[in-house]
């Protein structure tokens, strides 16, 4: 019904029909295509699909009275992209910049303009985080926090009361992090001075959480793959979590959306999805499908090996990105609880779904494996962040040497 394209950017209005209510009505969006990369914005309004098809040459009252504003609220969306790409300056992140800068001059707006993308986008798992952030800030200060307010110090007594609610420096430089990218879009919307902005070397600088020693030993990994399980549920979570392990330590969202098309030639082939969106270079990850693995998805997996199905039956392929992301909160939750009651039968404290991938990573190491492809089987864009997943391992090897000195 309105569409636009100008410099290589693409507008064009649309009807969301995997997102229809109960009565069968569907969001209107304005979808954004700009080098490959999409991004939707809700128009407010709601149509099922017939009466989208006749919204074009309607005459019914209510329905020309939708179609315009419509039509208005894409053509004050095509000025923003026009003006942007007169100022040479067009990129999907300057232009959310320049919509949050028109939603509201406080921070609370601006997060609550970029949760609302997110969710458009089906990033739920970022939204998520986003939207925790800002209960965060509210808790720690108000629903009405202005840009101005944002300081070095500011900063800074946040990071203490977050410390003081026993909050781990993970946690702290997410919510951070976050902080960060509404601070810099406020920065290029023009609402924030770039002496103003309180991030950055010599002002306010993010924590860096240091490695957890969360990795198992190879007596560890044993006694849990030869634990006498007491139900399915227990041994089927305990399967999925050695299939972690030895599938080059992928997290459970990789696991629950790999098809049988990611096998091929004997190994498993897949994307990182927590990195997919964000890395600009994508690493495609290779993990040999060693007997142990094809034994569990023998057990467990889907029954149908069509390319396009998935190996383990969590997911079926039509759910929203909010239920998608229910399930997978779901199965996690629940290999969790029974790995924490495996982990008291046998003497280990620490299981959980993260274990299998730092594990994976120290085993390696300890074996003599080269950090390089270590830090390629985990699909890390540099050492640095491989080195983090290792500085456990290190510190455990420098007090065994250091144990060396004195042993006359």
């Amino acid at each position: 019904m309105f569409d636009f394209s100008e410099s290589g950017v693409t507008l064009t209005t649309l009807l969301e029909t995997r997102k229809a209510n109960a009565d069968g009505a569907c969001p209107v969006k304005v979808r954004v295509t700009h080098q490959r990369q999409r991004a939707y914005y809700s128009t407010g309004k709601r149509l099922t699909v017939e009466e989208w098809d006749k919204l074009p040459t309607t005459k019914a009252k209510e329905l020309k009275a939708i179609r315009e504003s419509i039509q208005k609220f894409a053509k004050e969306f095509e000025a923003t992209v026009i003006q942007l790409i007169r100022r040479d300056e067009f990129s999907i992140d300057n232009l959310q910049a320049q919509l949050s800068k028109g939603q509201g001059s406080t921070l609370n707006a601006a997060f609550t303009a970029r949760i609302s993308e997110l969710k458009e986008m089906g990033k739920v798992s970022t939204s998520d985080w986003y939207k925790y952030t800002l209960k965060s800030i509210e808790g720690y200060k108000s629903k009405k926090i202005e840009f101005k307010q944002v300081t070095v110090d500011w900063l800074r007594r946040y990071e203490q009361h977050l410390l003081d609610q026993g909050k781990s420096y993970t946690t702290i430089s997410m919510y951070m992090r976050a902080l960060q990218v509404v601070m810099n879009d406020a920065k290029t919307a023009g609402i924030v001075k770039p002496a103003q902005h309180p991030f950055g070397k010599g002002r306010y600088e993010i924590p860096q959480h240091a490695g957890r020693n969360i990795a198992l030993t190879l007596s560890d990994i044993k006694k849990i793959v030869q634990y006498e399980c007491e139900t399915d549920t227990v041994e089927k979570c305990r399967d999925l979590w050695f299939f972690s392990y030895l599938c080059n330590g992928a997290n459970i969202t990789d696991i629950c959306k790999l098809k049988y098309a990611n096998i091929r030639n004997g190994e498993v082939c897949f994307y990182r999805q927590k990195t997919l969106a964000k890395a600009k270079k994508k690493k495609l990850i290779h993990a040999t499908l060693l007997p142990e693995m094809q034994a569990i998805i023998d057990r467990w997996g889907n029954l149908e090996e069509s390319p396009e199905t998935f190996v383990f039956p969590i997911l079926q392929g039509e759910e929203s990105p909010e239920l998608e992301r229910t399930k997978i909160k779901n199965i996690t939750k629940l290999m969790n609880t029974k790995l924490k009651v495996i982990g008291k039968k046998v003497g280990i404290p620490t299981i959980s779904t993260y274990t299998a991938r730092h594990s994976y990573a120290t085993v390696l190491k300890r074996s003599g494996a080269n950090i390089a492809f270590i830090s390629e089987s985990l699909g890390h864009n540099d050492l640095k962040t491989t080195e983090n997943y290792l500085a456990s391992f290190e510190q455990e090897e420098r007090v065994k040497n250091a144990a060396f000195l004195t042993n006359f």
